[in-house]
């Protein structure tokens, strides 16, 4: 378990950032993932700005923790998230937002969905340097001067021709720490993730550049520090689909004992955060909701636990709240 950092320290040489992913890694995957430990920042999924101030009340509710001095239950700082194209429009939100206290605000160049592209946002905005130093220089002096600005991109929107102007487009903006995506958007999330690309880029800014994509273990951690020379590193489905892998690198990182392939936590140890995590979901989210966001997380689970494949085939075709909750309830009772 890791000690929490203060909310705007930087990032330890060796540090480790929970990805944001929306629809999946929410404020209640995250509260759920930081109380395993073994991360030391999270970002928040996106919030998109278009042309208007936001309220207060659409921060809250995508960040809760903002409630909780901007960091998680188990005390992991949040650094909110914001997408759009508008330097001013995004500014006049950064500026809002920093008034509630977030662990710092962090820009989207890297969302890859077509709807947010169509509009000119996320990674379409990789043909945009000229308007990406615009939007990271807006906001940056939008915002009180010691509270972090960084970006998240990746390579490029069709190919990764741009990388390198990108990135430096983002730091010479103010954007005090990079994290990079290594894939297109055209890439999506197909593997390979292309972490030799991040050395180029890290080769060319002054700023930390966090690497990112296709993670899923111990090894490929290893393997991505040292084809992108980053000892920074941002994890998403690889630790949905493992909630110990956080662990598991720090414990690699201080013993130098190669994986055995176990999972750091064992199932009868996920079980009780299963249904913390069932019980957080019911409390926050709509019904319609509920079921399929139990599924989704087990069906990631199951890349590592054969009894979440168990459980996912038990409940998958279930909706019904009651049922799903004595069921979680007997196994914790038999583990």
């Amino acid at each position: 378990m890791s000690v929490a950092l203060p909310l705007h320290a930087p990032l330890p040489a060796r540090g480790l950032l929970l990805a944001p992913m929306e629809g999946l890694l929410d404020f209640v995957l995250r509260d759920i993932l930081t109380r395993v430990g073994g991360i030391d920042r999270c970002v928040s999924e996106f919030i998109r700005v278009t042309n208007t101030q936001l309220p207060d009340r659409v921060f809250l509710r995508v960040i809760p923790e903002l409630a909780h001095g901007g960091r998680t239950f188990a005390g992991v700082p949040v650094r909110a998230q914001l997408l759009g194209s508008d330097p001013s429009c995004l500014a006049d939100n950064a500026a809002r937002l920093a008034n509630l206290g977030p662990a710092g605000i962090d820009l989207n160049f890297g969302c890859p969905a077509k709807v947010v592209n169509r509009h000119g946002g996320g990674a379409a905005l990789l043909d945009e340097p000229e308007l990406v130093a615009r939007i990271v220089a807006a906001v940056r002096r939008a915002v009180p001067p010691d509270m972090p600005v960084s970006a998240k991109m990746r390579l490029g929107f069709n190919d990764g021709s741009r990388a390198v102007e990108c990135a430096l487009a983002m730091v010479e903006g103010g954007a005090g720490e990079l994290v990079v995506h290594a894939r297109t958007k055209a890439d999506g999330y197909r593997p390979p993730a292309y972490w030799e690309r991040i050395h180029e880029i890290r080769a060319a800014v002054a700023v930390p550049v966090v690497a990112n994509g296709e993670i899923w273990n111990v090894d490929d951690a290893l393997r991505c520090r040292d084809a992108s020379g980053s000892t920074q590193l941002m994890l998403g489905r690889g630790m949905v689909a493992d909630p110990g892998l956080a662990l598991a690198i720090r414990g690699h990182d201080a013993t130098g004992h190669d994986d055995d392939g176990t999972p750091v936590v064992a199932w009868p140890s996920l079980l009780p955060l299963i249904d913390n995590f069932w019980q957080l979901v019911c409390g926050r989210l709509e019904p319609r909701q509920r079921a399929g966001r139990l599924k989704q997380w087990l069906n990631f689970l199951r890349r590592r636990y054969a009894e979440a494949e168990a459980a996912y085939q038990a409940l998958r075709t279930q909706n019904d709240q009651a049922v799903i909750t004595e069921w979680l309830q007997q196994r914790r009772q038999k583990a």
